[in-house]
């Protein structure tokens, strides 16, 4: 049996089919029929045509008046238009019809041109989730506090200068965004939206906040950045479920009692007055993973700080500080300690760019030193008074060695070292050997008896004019010092080095960063400074993902190619001392930030 025509009519209202120029097809609605999704995002659209509107309505009545069972449209088969989006168009105005979708749950206008949004709005009983974010909106209708189901809405980056002082109506909303906006306070009755668990508020002009968060028990997120707050309510503690606040770039002198936020994970405060951090604050962020204080005024970290066993990332940087808690280095889970930019007297530039780890062995040292007057005496008591030393006169203590597995014989003018040095350290097995300030020509062949175990290798200021092939077997090894020799090359074998995060090469004769280092993929830190390097690759060192440190002051850079600025890993690089004129020394006095912001500013597009 032949198969009926389809009904060639008019269309519901007795309009004629659109034109192709209007960028929807009836393909294209047909499909939405079938899916109850409408995707018109990117269309170039000024205006939504009128069939977008009536599309369940066309297909009904159409359906009805071709009077057949084996059409593909039938109607009561269709699915109501649940989702549209009409997302990054020319939008100036959204119809009346939209209340025509009575089924909507999503609906997704951003990036358009939206001034204002019809009151029928408020009709889409079933809308769960709204995207108005990216137009200019500078209200929100009242109408829309009747969408009683909406979850998800987002209105950032508009011009609203309020919101509906009614907006606690929403109580089923868990994700409200309206940052990048002009609001200067926020209504009350946002304490009243209970299922809340994402508020950013961020880029605005609030400079309170009010009390009524306290009655936000679900939400983990609360996004302040970027505002004029300088006083945070006490009621804020009360926030229970808060795991992620954020207030930088604001105008806080203190921060409040955080008591009842335990199960806070990070805390952002970047860029305000703070000038101190009192320990009992620390003490209930019990869950605390991240801590961000850096631009602020702070001149002394508590040393109950070490107790927060969960914390991974603390930035300090551009603070007052002039130490640390030596204890920190003893922080296992502390993988990121950054520290620029603060004016410390028991910490040394060189240590500081040597990244996190390096910044921890430091810490850990000094610990090591302050209780080894008590470990000596334990050892003399033990040993009936005897020191501990070998040898004549080398002074390494024996116990010190087979404890901390490190080994010290630096500044003995030695040109070679001494077989029951090495001895010590193979039944010692030692991770970190210290043969710096010596009179070495050659990289130590008895080196490799300890390379299965050694990590750190510092073999500075001796009188090296090269490494050795074996330097690759070292799989192990994380922070090599070689400064102060007379070194240019380095082996192509050292690119099995993954583990290395350090690396040392100031005051060589390098005349360009070897080609191994890009290789090093785990390289953190390199310090290059006072050689005769005339170039660097940026395309090269981007690749390094995980560079934060590079140090190559007192070279012979004649320029400094503008893409080093997208080496966004970067957190500490100087170029001061090299003959080029640009950067300007105003420039790279500013800091490293600036110095990459100047960079990006100058890439010719």
């Amino acid at each position: 049996m032949s198969r009926p025509r389809r009904f060639q009519g008019k269309p519901f209202g007795g309009a004629v089919a659109e034109s192709s120029g209007s960028g929807v097809s009836d393909q294209l609605l047909k499909n939405a029929r079938k899916s109850g999704q409408l995707n018109l995002s990117g269309r170039g659209l000024s205006q939504v045509p009128e069939k977008v509107w009536t599309v369940n309505l066309d297909a009904a009545t159409e359906s009805r008046e071709a009077a057949t069972f084996e059409t593909e449209d039938r109607w009561w088969d269709q699915e109501p238009l649940s989702k549209l989006i009409l997302a990054s168009n020319k939008l100036k105005t959204l119809s009346d019809n939209v209340k025509l979708l009575n089924a909507l749950k999503t609906l997704d206008i951003h990036d358009n041109e939206l001034t204002t949004l019809p009151e029928t709005i408020g009709e889409l009983e079933q809308l769960q989730k709204a995207n108005l974010s990216h137009n200019k909106l500078t209200a929100l209708p009242v109408a829309i506090l009747a969408c009683s189901q909406l979850t998800y809405l987002h209105v950032e980056h508009n011009n609203l200068s309020a919101l509906p002082d009614e907006i606690g109506q929403l109580s089923q909303l868990d994700d409200l965004n309206v940052s990048n906006n002009k609001l200067s306070e926020l209504p009350l009755s946002i304490g009243q939206l209970s299922k809340l668990k994402a508020l950013d508020v961020s880029y605005n002009s609030l400079q309170t906040v009010p009390a009524d968060v306290q009655f936000l028990k679900g939400v983990k997120t609360l996004d302040l950045t970027r505002n004029q707050i300088s006083v945070l309510p006490v009621e804020l503690g009360y926030m229970r479920s808060l795991e992620q606040l954020y207030v930088r770039d604001n105008k806080l002198s203190e921060l409040p009692l955080l008591e009842h936020c335990s199960q806070l994970k990070e805390l952002h405060l970047g860029n305000n007055l703070l000038k101190n951090f009192a320990a009992e604050q620390l003490k209930c962020l019990t869950s605390l993973a991240v801590l961000d204080v850096r631009d602020n005024k702070i001149s002394v970290i508590p040393e109950c700080i070490t107790e927060l066993s969960s914390l991974q990332r603390l930035d300090i940087t551009n603070n007052d500080l002039s130490g640390l808690p030596y204890e920190l280095g003893n922080m296992a889970n502390l993988t990121s300690l950054v520290i620029d930019g603060n004016p410390m007297k028991s910490i040394r530039r060189d240590i500081i760019a040597r990244g996190s780890e390096g910044i921890k062995k430091y810490l850990r040292s000094r610990i090591e030193v302050a209780e080894e007057p008590k470990k000596q005496a334990a050892v003399q008591s033990a040993s009936g008074g005897q020191s501990g030393l070998f040898g004549d006169g080398d002074q390494i203590n024996v116990h010190s060695v087979k404890s901390s597995r490190s080994i010290d014989y630096s500044g003995k003018k030695a040109s070679d070292i001494p077989a029951d040095v090495w001895e010590l350290a193979v039944s010692s097995q030692v991770t970190d050997v210290n043969f710096s300030k010596n009179q070495l020509k050659e990289w130590p062949a008895n080196m490799v008896r300890i390379v299965d175990w050694v990590t750190d290798i510092n073999l500075g200021f001796n009188k090296l004019i090269a490494t050795h092939t074996d330097l690759g077997l070292f799989l192990h090894l994380k922070v090599l010092d070689l400064r102060n020799n007379c070194i240019s090359t380095l082996p192509a074998e050292m690119e099995s080095l993954q583990h290395l995060h350090t690396l040392t090469l100031s005051v060589n004769r390098f005349q360009t960063i070897p080609d191994v280092v890009y290789k090093l993929s785990s390289l953190e830190t390199l310090l290059i400074s006072d050689n005769q390097v005339a170039q660097v690759d940026p395309s090269r060192l981007i690749k390094l993902t995980k560079l934060s440190s590079l140090d190559l002051q007192n070279n012979n850079l004649n320029s400094i190619p503008p893409e080093l600025g997208n080496c966004t890993s970067l957190r500490s690089l100087l170029l001061g001392g090299n003959p080029c004129r640009n950067p300007r020394p105003a420039i790279l006095n500013k800091g490293t930030d600036a110095l990459m912001e100047y960079l990006r500013g100058r890439i010719v597009q």
